[in-house]
């Protein structure tokens, strides 16, 4: 009799067996009145024979109960479909061997006989490249009558699985629908099965599964060669004919199973894989149900799960298919015994679960605790369940409690969840809550979702996570977070920049596109207007005095041009020559020939032959007695020209539109040209303003090197870096130890002053050193030191403290607002460079990302040009008088400019007043009164000589508490040879003070009004502005030029300044003095240099002008002598010009300042930027800033440069001679010497760079 067999294997199985084992199992039977199977790829286990006897009463029992199956789509959740296999290799080989088999007939359905134990199987070969794999036979014996049961019998074997021949015959009638992913039928009513046949048996089959699992690493290699389809293969079988099909299905999953030797179920092991086996037989009565083999078997699908049983080893899952009512059976007892240990498992431990929250909730009860919380211990990345006793709070009468919390000191994930009422003793309410991974600790409030709360008096509640983030590694985590957000929002901000720019590129191409366009349109009526103006005048020939053969020609054609010599003023020329062009003329000439003695005509004809140019349409003419260059006598037809018409090359309507369209091309092609070189130069420019910023800050962080410095020098956020410091240039020289005290972000970083570290010694020198961790979110480092760890002496760099900036760091220093007051500003209001410096220093710091505002007077005489979009702010009234107030932008620097309504800057000029005094007194009163009517808050307000000096003290008395007590007042002293007085009370009242160089406030520094503040005065060199002085881009040279071709650039410049100037143009030395001409600038070294260069043969150019009419006198007098006798090598311009003053810096070879003091200068800056070799007296900033060549090499490396000139001491004729002869020789006899050294000069930053840094550094001290 055919029954099908549903055979499970236990995942358990470990031991191979070589010996013939049997295992007797009572399974459910049933029928499977159907033709359609489920097919899987056949497991193949090297040297295994499966055999299955089954009890000859079976058909006696009473069919039993089984499950329903799924429907197709009703995969347990977690599972996912099977990858499906290739089954092209087995298709081929079984179609193969059918066509060997069956020849031209039909082939017969395949058959199976059930009786009999020697029935040959079904076999299945398959291959492998690495090695040859037998078979695992599984054969449905022959039914016992004695036997209960059936015979598992498990045999060495070599033989195939099936024949392959009939599994040929099989594939072409038969298709088998797949097992869906994992099959388990449940029987309620297993009889027949006793517990103790079970329970014998489990061993035996627990050894079977073990062997079935040491072939798991084959048939993985296996499955690589087999190619089976691993989906569905449905069985279509007609005829009477008995079949008995066999098919296997072998699945991999992930499952749990108990230890044997673990009664407690607690050591549980993790299987790799479990294979399911179901064989199944088809009856002989399967082939009265042929008219239903259309109709596939619903596929079903129930979970396996793992059991913690020593007695039951797994669930077995089996086939029941759709329509199958009875005869289909399943072993389940070892379900409903897994079920049951599940159910007492989790029983128990919702018991002990119960009692725990019943005993906490009692001892919480009983302390009168708000709240506890289960488990106890709250780790990261779990549910924790938070009880609250709603009775012991501010909500026992309401309704509704809901939890509002965050994690991490409410720092991350906020939450609000509803508790519910539990079930116990007490009011007790609850809610589950995820423990994030990030977090250290739970902060929460309850509340009534409007307005009542309870948040633990004002403390909030909280709960310490334990096993996870402390709060410095949240802190980095956040950090790295906000790193990550900024790079994206650099990221999208940067391509919202770029289509911007793209969207503003097309467009203007548009726009462009139409001028051409346009331009082309013009050029083309244009040259078609000059051709009939042309054609009105031209003809083929002129009576008698010439004529052209052919008549008819064209252009590129050979003409001959006949011209009777009697007939004009070259009647009696030896030779005469055409001179022509074509178009009047359009492209100059481009015919030139010698006439000849004419053989065929008669008279005084002669004649030449040329070439009509390409595209003309006039010739144009003239006849000379020479070629050109020699000619004296020409016939121009009365200065008309002679002109002929081309014949063939009068255009059309077609030629004048390719014309345009010509036009229109190179119109387009030059402008990309032009474009592209623009381009090109400004972002050459660019690079080379980064590249100095860097060598800048390189040099900044350098120049202090002799007392500390960093390795890295260059400091990233996040890093390491090695602190050196020494303190034998300090005031802890000789100190047994010295500490190191440190911490970030000007001193305001959120972990505060780190614990002191004593520094220790280097090898081999005096620095010690000493190890610091920079945080993520560091934008500067802030170091003292001291003599001790708990304080004593400290060296804080004279108040200023030691800074380094951090680079890379997710946050940036927080921008500050700096205010300047002053009475000048460059261009729109300039006498001196006072003007200068106010404008660039503003822009320099506001390239920082600071933000910066300038007040002024709004004079009658201001250049508005200058001034970009200038309009009426506000007026206030303060003084008696309505004050108006304008805004514009300067340089890129927003201006206030105040007018006031008394009419004090209605004068005409800036200074020269009698009433100065009284004049920019009112201005500073009114300018801090505009920023306390304006709400303004600066953090620093600037104030700069004597001119906006009584800002310093009208603010203390005045506004610093009542409105504007944020802002702290930096005085700026320019020169102090004005207003001692005003200088002297700013000096007292303000925070911070300034002079515009090292050396000038040592030269001041016993001055009365200067002596009693030198805790607070500070010299920081001016700079110039890059950008104005810059000879790549400047527009009044005549080749622009960087230190990469200075040479080239400075040649032009020379022959351009010697053209202009009327010098000889020879290449001597060229010696400029840019400079107003008074006592304070050295007028009689300046008159003797000129002489000493005019002696040592080179020439000398000076642009200048004297307030002081005699001195401008003395000078014209001079101007008037030199012309006479050195009129070719000497010029004195006694005047302003500024283009002209650019010219002089890039033409001259040196530039002299021979100043008697000088504050700062930037006479001798200016002339390095552009490549001129500064010769100057060592005062103030002349000394600070050029370093002879032959004297100063260790000082201008200990300001981290290179010497850079020539300097000298005296102020008499010997100091000038001294410095000034070694410079003319070093031109004379070195050359390419001299030219290094203006490459050299060129590559140094004297910009606003490095002093706005300096005035940043001091901008935080006053703050402090």
């Amino acid at each position: 009799m055919e029954v099908t067999l549903p055979l499970q294997r236990s995942p358990s199985c470990r031991t191979v067996f070589s010996e013939r084992t049997q295992f007797r199992i009572k399974p459910f039977l049933g029928f499977l009145p159907t033709q359609s199977f489920n097919w899987k790829r056949d497991h193949v286990a090297a040297n295994i024979t499966y055999r299955i006897t089954a009890s000859a009463d079976f058909s006696r029992r009473r069919p039993r109960r089984i499950s329903t199956p799924r429907s197709n789509d009703s995969t347990p959740r977690g599972f996912t479909p099977r990858t499906q296999v290739p089954t092209t290799s087995i298709q081929r080989r079984g179609q193969k061997n059918n066509e060997k088999k069956k020849g031209t007939g039909p082939s017969p359905a395949p058959e199976f006989t059930i009786p009999g134990s020697n029935t040959e199987t079904p076999q299945l070969k398959t291959g492998s490249d690495e090695e040859e794999v037998s078979g695992v036979n599984l054969v449905v014996a022959k039914a016992e009558a004695e036997s209960d049961g059936i015979g598992l019998e498990v045999a060495s074997t070599s033989e195939s699985l099936f024949d392959e021949d009939k599994i040929s015959q099989f594939e072409e009638t038969v298709r088998m629908p797949e097992v869906d992913e994992r099959i388990l039928v449940e029987s309620k009513d297993a009889e027949g099965i006793t517990e103790s046949e079970v329970s014998n048996n489990a061993g035996r089959l627990l050894n079977v599964n073990m062997l079935l699992d040491t072939v798991k690493d084959k048939e993985t290699r296996w499955n690589k060669n087999i190619r089976i389809d691993d989906w569905q293969e449905k069985a279509f079988v007609s005829g009477d004919v008995d079949v008995s099909v066999y098919g296997r299905v072998v699945e991999e999953k992930q499952i749990y199973t108990k230890s044997s030797d673990d009664e407690g179920g607690e050591n549980i092991e993790k299987e790799e894989s479990v294979e399911e086996i179901e064989i199944s037989k088809v009856g002989n009565n399967a082939s009265r149900e042929t008219e239903s083999r259309n109709e596939t078997i619903s596929k079903t699908v129930d979970k396996v799960e793992s059991i913690n049983s020593v007695d039951d080893f797994h669930k077995r899952p089996s086939v029941k298919p759709e329509g199958v009512d009875e005869g289909y059976y399943s072993i389940s007892e070892d379900k409903k015994k897994a079920d049951n240990f599940l159910k007492l498992k989790l029983e128990s431990e919702e018991i002990l679960r119960k009692e725990a929250l019943d005993r906490l909730a009692s001892d919480n009860f009983k302390k009168g605790h708000k709240l506890f919380y289960y488990p106890e211990i709250v780790e990261p990345d779990q549910d924790i369940e938070i009880f609250f006793n709603r009775s012991f709070s501010t909500l026992k009468f309401e309704p509704d409690v809901i939890i509002m919390g965050a994690f991490n000191d409410w720092k991350w994930k906020s939450f609000a969840i509803n508790l519910s009422k539990t079930q116990l003793n007490g009011d007790w309410w609850s809610c589950k809550v995820y423990v994030p991974r990030e977090a250290y600790k739970i902060d929460f409030v309850f509340y009534n979702g409007n307005d009542v709360y309870e948040n633990n008096d004002e403390q909030d509640f909280c709960i310490t996570v334990e096993g996870g983030m402390d709060g410095f590694d949240f802190e980095n985590f956040l950090l790295e977070e906000k790193r990550k957000e900024q790079e994206e929002v650099m990221r999208r901000k940067a391509e919202r920049e770029r289509q911007v720019e793209e969207q503003r590129r097309i467009e203007a191409e548009i726009v462009e596109s139409e001028a051409d366009r346009a331009q082309a349109k013009e050029e083309v009526a244009k040259r078609r207007g000059m051709l009939q103006e042309l054609l009105k005048d031209a003809v083929t020939s002129f009576v008698n005095v010439w004529h052209i053969e052919p008549t008819e020609f064209g252009a590129n054609d050979r003409v001959r041009l006949y011209y009777n010599r009697s007939s004009g003023p070259l009647s009696h020329a030896k030779e005469i020559w055409v001179h022509g062009g074509h178009n009047h003329w359009k492209d100059g000439r481009s015919i030139v020939s010698k006439l000849i003695k004419s053989e065929s005509k008669d008279g005084d004809w002669c004649c030449a032959d040329v070439v009509v140019p390409d595209q003309a349409v006039v010739l144009d003419w003239v006849f000379a007695d020479g070629p050109p260059g020699q000619a004296v006598v020409y016939d121009n037809n009365h200065l008309q020209d002679f002109h002929a018409i081309v014949p063939k090359s009068i255009p059309g309507e077609l030629y004048w539109v390719e014309e345009e369209q010509q036009i229109y091309k190179n119109l387009q092609a030059e402008r990309r040209l032009r474009e592209e070189a623009l381009r090109a130069k400004a972002e050459k420019t660019v690079r080379l303003k980064e590249e100095t910023k860097e060598r800048t800050l390189k040099t900044f962080l350098l120049s202090q090197k002799h007392i500390i410095y960093t390795d890295p020098i260059d400091v990233h956020a996040g890093s390491t870096v090695t602190v050196f410091y020494n303190p034998a240039n300090t005031v802890l020289k000789g100190k047994s130890e010295i500490w190191l005290r440190c911490s970030f972000n000007r001193w305001t970083h959120r972990m505060g002053l780190l614990p002191p570290q004593k520094m220790i010694p280097i090898e081999n020198g005096s620095h010690l050193k000493a190890t610091v961790k920079v945080p993520l979110d560091a934008y500067m480092m802030d170091f003292v030191f001291s003599e001790r760890e708990d304080g004593g002496i400290f060296d804080n760099k004279n108040g200023m403290d030691y800074h380094v900036p951090v680079f890379g760091g997710v946050v940036k220093e927080p921008p500050m607002h700096i205010v300047h007051i002053a009475v000048e500003m460059a261009p729109i209001a300039k006498v001196g460079g006072l003007g200068d410096v106010v404008t660039s220093l503003s822009r320099a710091v506001q390239d920082m990302n600071h933000n910066v505002d300038i007040i002024l007077p709004k004079y009658d005489c201001l250049k508005h040009s200058n001034v970009k979009d200038l309009q009426f702010h506000k007026s206030y009234f303060w003084g008696g008088t309505e004050i108006k107030v304008w805004t514009g932008k300067v340089e890129g620097v927003s201006v206030y400019f105040l007018e006031p309504q008394n009419g004090l800057f209605w004068v005409g000029c800036i200074y020269g007043r009698a009433n100065d005094g009284e004049r920019f007194g009112f201005f500073c009163h009114a300018a801090l009164e505009f920023l306390l009517q304006s709400g303004f808050h600066p953090d620093i307000i600037h104030c700069h000589d004597w001119s906006s000096a009584p800002v310093a003290w009208l603010f203390k008395e005045h506004y610093m508490h009542y409105g504007l007590s944020k802002a702290r007042v930096v005085f700026t002293i320019h020169n102090l040879e004005f207003g001692a007085n005003l200088i002297r009370k700013a000096m007292e009242f303000s925070d911070k003070a300034t002079t515009v160089s090292p050396t000038y406030t040592q030269e001041v520094s016993g001055n009365s009004a200067v002596a009693p503040y030198l805790f607070k005065f500070h010299g920081i060199l001016n700079g110039i502005d890059p950008d104005i002085w810059d000879p790549y881009n400047d527009k009044f040279l005549p080749v622009p030029y960087t230190s990469e071709n200075v040479v080239e650039g400075k040649r032009a410049a020379k022959e351009a300044l010697q053209e202009r100037l009327g010098l000889e143009k020879s290449d001597l030395p060229l010696v400029g003095i840019i400079t107003r001409l008074t006592h304070q600038k050295g007028i009689h070294l300046i008159k003797h240099a000129i002489w000493r260069t005019l002696e040592r043969s080179g020439q000398v150019v000076l642009l200048g002008s004297a307030p002081d009419p005699r001195i401008q006198n003395d000078f014209l007098s001079l101007a008037n002598q030199l012309h006479s006798s050195h009129g070719h090598r000497a010029n004195l311009c006694l005047t302003y010009d500024e283009p002209l003053s650019h010219l002089i810096y890039a033409g001259a070879d040196f530039i002299l300042v021979p100043s008697i003091f000088e504050p700062c200068g930037l006479t001798q800056l200016t002339a390095m930027r552009y490549g001129s070799i500064p010769v100057v007296r060592k005062t103030g900033g002349l000394y600070d800033t050029v370093f002879d060549v032959d004297h100063d090499l260790e000082r201008a490396q200990a300001c981290g440069l290179e010497p850079n000139g020539f300097n000298f001491d005296g102020a008499d004729g010997a100091g000038v001679d001294y410095a000034l002869n070694r410079a003319i020789s070093a031109w004379y006899d070195g050359r390419e010497w001299f030219d290094s050294l203006c490459k050299r000069v060129m590559e140094q930053d004297w910009s606003w760079n490095r002093p706005a840094l300096d005035y940043l550094e001091l901008y935080h001290s006053a703050r402090k």
